[in-house]
């Protein structure tokens, strides 16, 4: 195997296709004062999202395996907190296994999962939200062109949040 083709996985490589994705990845800080902050602002985003709603639900189908998850996992969790929070539900046999909470954005993976959606959300629900489709789980694992439509779809679901944020 060729030696540079080992080495793409460095930090500084990551954070180039990070920062070309869109992503601005977690960095822990170990002060004080700035964990103490980041404790404020995650009670303080737990209370507004529990006035205004979820802020974002991942609709995934079920039986899902444990590479797949891990993946999806990991992505949500490069993304930022709302994404890495975000509700999970899943589908079998066509229909949502639980009730789905209202949200501002809606991460959907697989067009069968979009289907049991949008039967099961009001219309009014669906207008106000951003539903943004992305390949089934099994698909990112095996799909290069599947893994960039995941990031496109959470770089949409992140501005989709900032805007109703802001």
């Amino acid at each position: 195997m060729n030696a540079a083709a080992c080495q793409h996985a460095d930090a500084g490589h990551r954070a180039r296709v990070l920062r070309a994705l869109g992503v601005t990845p977690w960095q822990r800080r170990t002060t004080p004062a700035a964990i103490a902050a980041a404790a404020l602002e995650s009670v303080a985003s737990a209370a507004l999202d529990a006035v205004a709603g979820t802020r974002c639900v991942v609709v995934l189908p079920q039986g899902c395996s444990a590479r797949e998850l891990d993946l999806l996992g990991r992505a949500l969790s490069a993304c930022g907190a709302a994404l890495a929070r975000a509700a999970r539900v899943t589908v079998s046999g066509g229909q949502l296994a639980a009730g789905v909470p209202e949200a501002r954005a809606y991460l959907v993976l697989g067009e069968a999962q979009a289907h049991a959606l949008g039967r099961a959300l009001p219309a009014a629900v669906m207008h106000q939200a951003q539903i943004v489709l992305a390949d089934e789980p099994a698909l990112l694992l095996a799909s290069a062109g599947a893994k960039r439509r995941l990031w496109n779809a959470l770089r949409s679901v992140r501005r989709a949040l900032a805007a109703a944020s802001g």
